[in-house]
């Protein structure tokens, strides 16, 4: 199985294809991973199998190692268009999430001012003051809900809370009153193992109560895409272009803007 582990604390620049040119920002140990979902199609592989032995950055250690690569690319007169929080697992879990989200906005402005901040997270600490204060100042709060099926979301992205609440979780997203880019995959295929389980969400009986519940948050933007790299599950498929568009030209008959990126 080839996965992705990213180096620590930054990463890049790399060419996204929904953000342009981004310079990574890792929270999580630069060897494993460290995630409240495990999902099976995560490029970083299973939870299982990449335990990390290094310690996560500090905030000193992140906004100095930030500082320097801004520095260097602005000097070479290269300036990304966005900062993105991503990586090796959830990066609103790291314990000085909102005093780092307060120093990369610093060097942002500072730097290259032209840059917008991204967040790309599962929700999970979306409940927490300090978490929903820091994702309010960013740019880009882009949020994840790939279905509002509780079973799906067992088989799929495998929360490893016990309380985790699809219905909290929107309404935690209710919460940042349109402040909120939210971000679902659809795919096609079965899960591995003795007992497949069929991953397909691209039929109504997902997309339609997925969509009453996008309505519901009102998000500035969302984001569809589908898997693009190798996945630790390997019986996972690509949705098609034709699927995904027909998706997002519901979502912007509702009123709400949509991307799909293939």
């Amino acid at each position: 199985m080839s996965t992705v582990i990213y180096p620590s604390p930054i990463y890049g620049p790399v060419h996204s294809r929904r953000l342009g040119l981004s310079l990574g920002i890792n929270l999580m140990p630069d060897d494993g991973k460290v995630c409240t979902f495990d999902c099976i199609y995560c490029e970083c592989g299973y939870n299982k199998d990449r335990l990390p032995r290094h310690h996560r950055p500090t905030r000193a250690e992140v906004a100095s190692a930030l500082e320097k690569q801004l520095t260097k690319m602005h000097l070479e007169g290269s300036h990304p268009d966005v900062l993105t929080f991503a990586g090796n697992g959830e990066p609103t879990g790291h314990p000085d999430f909102a005093g780092i989200i307060d120093d990369t906005v610093r060097l942002r402005d500072a730097l290259c001012p032209q840059a917008k901040i991204s967040v790309l997270s599962n929700s999970t600490f979306i409940s927490k003051p300090a978490v929903r204060a820091a994702l309010m100042k960013v740019d880009n709060n882009i949020l994840k809900l790939d279905t509002v099926n509780a079973g799906y979301i067992r088989c799929v992205d495998r929360p490893q809370q016990p309380s985790y609440s699809v219905r909290d979780i929107i309404e935690g997203m209710k919460a940042f009153h349109g402040h909120v880019i939210i971000q679902t995959i659809f795919m096609k295929g079965f899960t591995d193992g003795p007992q497949p389980q069929s991953v397909d969400n691209l039929g109504e009986d997902y997309v339609k109560p997925w969509l009453e519940a996008v309505r519901e948050i009102a998000p500035m933007e969302v984001m569809i895409y589908t898997i693009d790299r190798e996945t630790p599950d390997r019986n996972l498929l690509k949705a098609t272009p034709a699927e995904l568009d027909a998706i997002r030209d519901r979502v912007i008959a509702a009123g709400i803007p949509c991307t799909a990126s293939y």
